[in-house]
């Protein structure tokens, strides 16, 4: 039987924020482990994460919230060590704990002077962890050099390399005493682990014998210094410089002074950019890799953000459309192997993480498993189906693998660890629309976020940029010899071609899409590439009424005649609303072939099957002169709502007064009298824990607004036949609801479908209507359409009598069906003006037993609360604590999942994940395995490292 309340122990509801999916916002630091294949990323706001195979996952955070700047794993350990911008560093471990691991902080660590002394002696710009995995060397602005013992971060003094001690063992007449200020770069030689360059800003560079503290070698760079690369041998290291310079230097067994062997400027002669970056891989045909950042000519190409690799006669500059921060190359790190043989190029750059196949001809980019741009071009809405059929994930993924041809098949370089989560229970999908035009598919069924499939709708309108254009193409004597890679770009050629809503039908293949400037696009999956005419319809919304005159944008111009559409979802009909506002509702019954949009003019129904418009409604208030200003004229708007909130207050005021009996005519005070007494006997019924809701006035702006659309095969004009019908809520609390006569079958395409007006619900307190479900008669909400077809949901009971729910900002109002009779309503508590945001339904699975389940409402209100409300007697079962209430976006970008899971935007390019239920849990869980390593005397065992990656 229906429980009348959700039992948490029997359910075990809970909040459970489980991962975060997408691109870490604005990354700051980048290290990698070639011992443990794991990559890690460091943010400005503190936070570490790890990654390595798809699924292993770890995350951190700071107490102190400061920058990361730099990250170094430790030398065959499963340890790290980060430095932030407050100049403390910290150790992370990687530990079992508990039958699980977790990434810890282990210690953390401040760099002191003696007292009196500049911050710049102790402020750290290199870090070294040595081989040896005792000690960090740890150079600074003022040219000293300090090692710490690890793990304690004692500061070992006696071992302190002074930048007097290595003054008086270089030449005077080669330097002076500025020469050895600021620590630039520290690289321990590769074959012995006694000796470690130091390179100083100035371009002094000296060969440092940490057993006999002596300068072994001095080199002199005449540019500043910005890195050092060692080769892999260790007879030679290359520097790179401000000017956009690099220099080979030979390192001699005896103590003669070395000269450089090759200084370049690779895109010289004129000024350049610095190189801050460089590496020089050695392969088994002789030719080397050389792969620096930077270099580029000032006047020309200073704005560019490239990395540069060079293989004998083929040289490509990678431009990304970001600042790069940091990147790495992925070679062989077998002690005994002779060569480097670089295979992938991984680059962090501030909005993607892009990596470089060097084993393919070309140079192709790696499909990222993990780490997605979801921001690349700004998300403009969200929508979530669960449990997609197999023939249709199958259809999708085809369709994607079409446009990937151009990656490359390199398996994913960055494959530490194991991920040892259990396999999803079933295939879910995000669709995420964009501000370009775009919606892409995302495989959101576990740990990573992994795109599918991306359509455009940017085909069927005519617009500047031409989608045939190729950026990447280059002349063949273009120099510098730029490529653009990545997928960030944030240019939209057209604000207008934003995404607004989605909606899928799973089981029928049918895509609704709608967008800014009016348009509702109809699609349906199509194996192949296809060429055809989209048909045009338009949906007059204002129905010719006098007095009103659109000021804001203009519709998008439609292509005339066939257009060809890659394999996926492609559109047949576009329905463009006039005017062209942004379409704020839509619902798509693909059982009926029926399409609802909505706008702040008004509503419409259109007949996909036929492809004729059914009929409009116009929803505008005479007051609502704000709707036709359109979204790009806001400063009106603002004065007005300003206006109005100070006419709100005056009135709420002037009542008061009125209400305490000071001033005014006979008239009046009677009238308020009366007033008074019925707001009394209001708030006499209300209950103890709620408030009396403010009913608002007609007067409001956007009351027309339409915010919800919902189709339902219920009893609207007697009890005793149901018909198809839409209803419609609007921002002034207006419920519309429309009989839909639909022809059978064999009837479809030669009979019009119809639709007649026949209820209009006011709700009293007028407060914008958010949601609305109608419940069978056993208090079930009525499946989706085809669910029942396809045998994934019983038929609803259409014996007893059916409930309408109305979901308003403040409350929640049952009402009989077809009568519209008020049954039962909850009123949000909240005295800090709690309002609802989003509400649906979600089905919570028992834990204690496969089969049975409850249908519950998982409401989340402008305070980011999450509660969770029982159905059908509305009792307030739990409240959680979601998102902060200062979050607005993230609040208004929440989705919620059929299964009591979650997405928000925590930010532009993030989403939080968090699941109410413990029986539907996505959530990393991985093992790393450390194999056994002798080096200088130390022997690893291997152990094994367990996370389940739980943040609470």
């Amino acid at each position: 039987p229906m429980k009348h309340a959700v039992d948490p122990d029997f359910f075990f509801l809970s909040l459970y924020q489980t991962v975060e999916h997408g691109f870490p916002h604005q990354p700051s630091a980048l290290g990698y482990s070639p011992f443990l294949r794991l990559m890690a990323i460091g943010t400005r706001s503190g936070a570490i994460k790890l990654y390595g195979a798809p699924g292993v996952e770890f995350m951190g955070l700071h107490e102190e919230n400061n920058t990361v700047m730099q990250i170094h794993f430790l030398p065959d350990q499963c340890q790290l060590v980060t430095l932030l911008d407050d100049n403390s560093l910290h150790l992370w471990s990687l530990r079992q704990h508990g039958g699980a691991s977790e990434l810890r902080e282990e210690h953390r660590f401040t760099l002191k002077g003696p007292p009196g002394s500049p911050p710049s002696a102790t402020q750290i710009t290199a870090v070294l962890p040595h081989s040896s995995r005792e000690v960090l060397y740890l150079g600074t602005e003022s040219g000293n050099i300090f090692v710490v013992e690890l793990p304690s971060f004692r500061v070992l003094e006696d071992r302190t390399i002074s930048s007097e001690a290595v003054l008086q063992r270089v030449p005077e007449d080669n330097c002076n005493r500025r020469s050895c200020e600021l620590v630039e770069a520290l690289r321990e030689h590769p074959k012995n682990p006694d000796q470690i360059l130091i390179g100083y800003s100035r371009g002094l560079i000296v060969l440092w014998d940490l057993q006999n503290s002596k300068v072994t070698h001095h080199f002199l760079g005449s540019q500043q210094l910005e890195n050092l690369y060692w080769q892999r041998d260790g007879s030679k290291f290359i520097s790179c410089h401000y000017d956009g310079s690099y220099t080979q230097w030979p390192v001699s067994s005896d103590n003669r002074q070395p000269e450089p062997l090759e200084n370049t400027v690779p895109y010289g002669p004129f000024p350049c950019k610095a190189i801050s970056k460089i590496y020089w891989q050695t392969t088994k045909n002789g030719l080397p890799y050389i792969i620096f950042q930077g270099g580029m000519p000032r006047a020309s190409y200073g704005d560019r953000h490239s990395i540069s690799v060079i293989h004998g006669s083929q040289q490509t500059a990678f431009d990304f459309t970001s600042r790069v921060i940091d990147f790495f190359i992925i070679f062989s790190s077998e002690p005994a192997a002779e060569f480097d043989d670089p295979s992938a190029m991984v680059v962090l750059a501030e909005e993607e993480l892009v990596v470089i196949d060097l084993k393919t001809a070309g140079w192709p980019a790696v499909h990222p498993p993990y780490l997605a741009s979801l921001h690349c071009s700004a998300i403009t809405c969200s929508h979530h189906v669960s449990n997609i059929p197999l023939k249709l994930w199958e259809r999708i993924i085809s369709a994607g693998s079409k446009q990937n041809v151009h990656y490359s098949s390199m398996p994913w370089p960055i494959d530490g660890g194991t991920n040892i989560a259990p396999d999803p229970p079933q295939r879910d999908l995000l669709l995420t629309g964009h501000e370009d035009g775009t919606v892409r598919f995302w495989d959101a069924s576990g740990v990573c976020l992994h795109l599918l499939y991306k359509l455009s709708t940017v085909r069927v309108f005519l617009t500047d940029a031409d989608p045939n254009d190729n950026m990447n193409t280059l002349g063949e004597d273009e120099w510098p010899p730029l490529r653009k890679v990545g997928t960030f770009d944030p240019y939209s050629d057209d604000p207008r071609l934003g995404i607004q809503k989605i909606y899928l039908c799973k089981y029928s293949g049918y895509l609704a899409v709608a967008g800014t400037a009016g348009q509702v696009l109809v699609m349906e999956l199509n194996d192949e590439d296809a060429e055809h005419v989209v048909d045009h319809a338009e949906a007059d919304l204002l129905q010719d009424q006098e007095g009103y005159r659109w000021k804001g944008h203009e519709k998008l111009k439609t292509r005339d005649g066939p257009v060809r559409f890659e394999a996926g979802f492609q559109p047949f009909v576009l329905v463009q609303c006039q005017p062209p506002a942004v379409v704020t509702s839509l619902a798509l019954h693909s059982e009926w072939k029926l399409v609802a949009f909505g706008t702040s003019h008004g509503f419409g129904l259109f007949d996909h099957q036929q492809k004729r418009l059914v009929f409009v409604k116009c929803t505008l208030h005479p007051s609502d002169q704000l709707a036709l200003e359109g979204p790009l004229s806001r400063v009106k708007s603002l004065k007005k709502s300003l206006r109005q909130s100070f006419r709100r207050i005056r009135r709420s005021r002037v009542s008061s007064r009125k209400r305490r009996g000071g001033g005014g005519n006979a008239s009046e005070v009677q009238e308020a009298n009366a007033k008074f007494d019925q707001d009394t006997l209001q708030e006499m019924e209300l209950a103890p824990v709620q408030r009396k809701i403010e009913a608002r006035s007609a007067e409001d702006s956007f009351t027309g607004f339409v915010r919800t659309l919902y189709f339902a095969d219920t009893f609207l004009r007697d009890s005793s036949r149901h018909c198809p019908s839409l209803w419609a809520g609007t921002n002034g609390g207006t419920v519309y609801a429309f009989c839909l006569r639909v022809p059978p079958a064999e009837r479809r395409m030669d009979e019009p479908v119809r639709a007649e007006q026949a209820k209009e619900i006011q709700l009293m307190h007028r407060a914008p209507v958010v949601g609305i479900l109608v419940l069978d008669g056993r208090s079930t909400p009525l499946p989706e359409p085809l669910e029942v077809a396809h045998d994934l949901s019983k038929s609803p009971d259409m014996q007893g009598s059916h409930q309408l729910l109305v979901v308003s900002e403040e409350q929640f109002k049952v009402f009989t069906l077809p009568k519209v009779s008020s049954k039962l309503k909850l009123k949000l508590t909240a005295l800090e003006g709690c309002r609802v945001r989003k509400v649906t339904v979600a089905n919570f699975g028992s834990c204690k037993t496969d089969d049975y389940s409850e249908n519950d409402l998982a409401v989340l209100t402008n305070l980011g609360d999450i509660q969770i409300i029982s159905l059908p007697f509305l009792k307030l079962q739990i409240r959680y604590p979601c998102i902060r209430k200062e979050d607005v976006s993230g609040i208004a970008s929440c989705v919620f999942t059929k299964y009591g899971q979650g997405f928000y935007l925590i930010s532009p390019s993030e989403f939080e994940r968090f699941s109410l239920s413990t029986k539907w849990l996505v959530e990393p869980r991985c093992i790393v395995d450390v194999p056994e390593v002798t080096t200088n005397n130390h022997v690893h065992s291997k152990s094994g490292v367990e996370n389940a990656a739980r943040k609470s």
